[in-house]
């Protein structure tokens, strides 16, 4: 699959997430019980389940589609696979951990319906979204693949003790008035990140300006809230993907990022400014 194809495929959606009422990942949903859903993802997923019957299903070969693996393991925001090391069939270990985090951005546990790992690749006459670039893998939810998938998302697994302090909250006030426009800036050698995340697709965080408007409104703000927090974990900056994607290897940032590095400092005033707000300070 060629770059054109595969950036075709990811704009393909961008409808999804403006104009198809509440999204998989209920956008409706309070901010503080959308958090503690998020929080607990990893503590209602089994892991092992995940390695041994799942993530082979996302690497199995697809006739007249590509695998997941092909298109999602290629960066950026809809990457949630890493790629498998040169001349290997199979995940190591730590590969698939990492695979079961960033899955779990996929994932409502206890919802497969609402579950856009589950809904995108499924023929809308199923009840599956009309998004997916890479075409429909499954015509029923009688699919055996289908079926292992929901297994999967509504077993429940013991819940982690409870922390010693509750996760901070994330300001939509901050959000609104510093990180918003952190991310339409323009950027030297680098298109603003709105340029590229209001396309559609897994990494369409943002709405699209409304034509001749600079700024977002009230609800387009509230709704760009409420996905970005897809890309943040409350409390940890270093494990939030909205600030490591973007930042330099070689300041602690993460390999992935197609639109180039921003900040090749945690220093910098953005980063900083970034992480006060995902700190709840």
């Amino acid at each position: 699959m060629g770059y054109t194809t595969w950036f075709l495929t990811i704009a393909a959606m961008v409808v999804q997430l403006n104009s198809s009422g509440p999204a998989p990942w209920s956008l409706s949903r309070p901010v503080a019980a959308q958090s503690s859903t998020m929080a607990a993802a990893a503590s209602s997923l089994d892991f092992e389940t995940f390695r041994t019957k799942v993530q082979p299903i996302l690497t199995s070969p697809r006739k007249g589609n590509a695998r997941c693996s092909a298109c999602h393991s290629r960066g950026g925001g809809n990457a949630y696979l890493e790629p498998l090391t040169p001349g290997s069939t199979a995940y190591t270990e730590e590969q698939s951990r990492r695979n079961f985090d960033r899955i779990q951005r996929l994932v409502v546990p206890g919802e497969p319906a609402k579950s856009i790992l589950l809904t995108n690749p499924l023929a809308t006459e199923a009840g599956g979204s009309h998004w997916h670039g890479g075409g429909k893998h499954w015509q029923s939810q009688d699919n055996p693949e289908w079926q292992t998938l929901a297994a999967w998302v509504r077993t429940r697994v013991g819940a982690a003790p409870a922390a010693s302090g509750a996760k901070p909250g994330l300001s939509f006030e901050t959000f609104k008035t510093r990180v918003q426009p952190i991310l339409t800036s323009p950027r030297k050698g680098n298109a603003r990140c709105s340029a590229c995340h209001s396309r559609g697709g897994g990494n369409a965080y943002l709405e699209p300006l409304t034509p001749g408007s600079t700024t977002y409104t009230d609800e387009q703000s509230q709704r760009n809230f409420e996905r970005i927090q897809r890309l943040v974990v409350p409390g940890e900056p270093t494990k939030s993907v909205l600030l490591m994607n973007p930042l330099a290897t070689e300041a602690g940032g993460s390999h992935w990022h197609g639109g180039g590095k921003h900040w090749q400092s945690q220093d910098n005033p953005e980063w900083q400014t970034l992480a006060t707000w995902v700190r709840g300070n």
